[in-house]
């Protein structure tokens, strides 16, 4: 396993990496910064002594592997392009980069790498797949004009993130999911324009890393396992279950704030039909959670007589609920403070 300074040297390497690919002027210095990024992930991954996050890793390092070769062979063929040495369709490249950071991302149809990639990891890592992994490719994406085959990926991640969902019974794989499906809500925010895309992409990390940090300290992967355990302690289980609703965007919670923010500049585009494709598909992510709290919020629930006792220090917990709470009122303040 790797100790504490080696974590913080490849976590550091990680975010050099992004920042390169972010900060970086030309499609080379942009591979360059993915790839210091994707070898300093991969320790992380592996870090603890688990089969199935060695295999998670090798997934991960194959199928980005994969992607970075392709798009390398793009960019060479863009070069080309320009230094008039040979003649090439320039919108066929983009075309080709546009997928491969599709692929990178873990957006539809580019998307079976990631649920089963999510299975093997840690819930800390998986926080760092599902938020920090995507701003590069993210970024990157929107530098590529076109619209018609972004829109399609937006309307395949936000169908197959809801769909995907129902079924699940595996708290990692449902998170893989609804990443899928804020994925696609995402790239509808990058055409709009990048501030939209970032608001929504802070909203979205603050949401899923209260969840994961929960998941993490009470190591919870499975459903039943919440109907157990968080038995102990009706505050506890309540806001558990609220952070996921505001995580699928039911109003007044905090997550639907940027989700308004999407509808409104789609409704000021004119664009009805990503906007109704985009409201469905929300809707069966909140049916699966809201059957995943209505037994929660059931006053007569039958419960166990025996509880698990799990050892929480104080600052985890007044962590927690400070973010819990601005999950759940943190529209009512931003409402509150622009009515004033």
């Amino acid at each position: 396993m790797l100790n504490n300074s080696s974590k913080i040297l490849f976590i550091t390497m990680m975010i050099i990496g992004t920042l390169i690919t972010v900060t970086s002027n030309s499609w080379l210095g942009a591979w360059m910064g993915l790839e210091i990024n994707l070898l300093s992930f991969i320790p992380l991954m592996s870090d603890n002594n688990n089969f199935k996050s060695t295999e998670a890793s090798l997934k991960y390092f194959l199928t980005q592997a994969l992607a970075s070769t392709v798009l390398l062979f793009s960019v060479i063929l863009l070069m080309l392009n320009n230094s008039m040495t040979i003649e090439i369709n320039n919108s066929f490249t983009s075309m080709i980069i546009l997928s491969t950071l599709l692929l990178k991302s873990g957006a539809a149809p580019f998307h079976f790498w990631f649920p089963n990639l999510m299975e093997g990891l840690t819930w800390m890592n998986a926080l760092l797949l599902m938020t920090w992994q995507k701003i590069a490719p993210l970024m990157l994406i929107s530098y590529l004009n076109l619209k018609n085959l972004l829109l399609i990926s937006v309307i395949l991640s936000v169908i197959i993130g809801a769909i995907g969902g129902l079924n699940q019974t595996s708290l990692r794989k449902l998170m893989a999911f609804s990443s899928i499906n804020h994925l696609g809500w995402m790239l509808s925010a990058l055409m709009i324009n990048e501030s939209v895309w970032m608001i929504y992409f802070l909203f979205y990390s603050f949401l899923s890393f209260i969840l994961t940090f929960m998941f993490n300290i009470f190591k919870l992967f499975h459903l039943n396992q919440l109907f157990s355990w968080f038995m102990q302690s009706k505050v506890m289980k309540f806001t558990l279950f609220m952070n996921f609703l505001s995580l699928g965007g039911l109003p007044p919670f905090l997550g639907f704030l940027p989700k308004w923010i999407v509808i409104q500049q789609l409704t000021f585009c004119n664009q009805y039909f990503q906007l109704m494709i985009l409201l469905m598909s929300t809707l069966i992510t909140l049916f699966f959670y809201l059957r995943i709290c209505y037994s929660a919020f059931m006053l007569n629930y039958c419960e166990n007589n025996w509880v698990i006792s799990t050892q929480i220090n104080n600052f985890s917990m007044k962590l927690y609920l400070i973010c819990t709470f601005l999950s759940i009122f943190g529209l009512f303040m931003i409402s509150m403070f622009y009515s004033m």
